[in-house]
């Protein structure tokens, strides 16, 4: 009798075990469910290439001021360092630019 019982009460348990772990391996299955772990996914990726580019500015920055620094290219600071460059233009804009064309050009 009590061996019985015994095995009774393994078998439910096991029947409820592998129940509940279908059911969860198949809540994992739904359409909605794959949705958001895309999404959650999706979000860890792209907070890691944003991680990984602030990296890489920073490392570009201070590769940059210790190329600077090896060239003696440092600027000083000062009002001189805030100045813009000249404004550059483009011969083809310039107004006295003239063009020549002949008849025999044109075909």
């Amino acid at each position: 009798m009590f061996r019985r019982t015994f095995w009774f009460t393994t078998g439910v348990a096991a029947g409820v075990w592998a129940t509940t772990k279908v059911n969860r391996k198949l809540a994992k299955l739904t359409p909605e469910s794959l949705a958001l772990q895309a999404a959650d996914r999706a979000v860890i990726a792209g907070r890691r290439v944003k991680l990984f580019a602030l990296d890489v500015r920073d490392g570009m920055a201070h590769r940059e001021e210790a190329l600077k620094d090896a060239l003696g290219l440092a600027t000083p600071p000062g009002p001189e360092a805030r100045e813009l460059p000249e404004q550059r233009r483009l011969a083809a804009l310039e107004p006295n630019h003239t063009y020549h064309f002949t008849r025999k050009e044109d075909h």
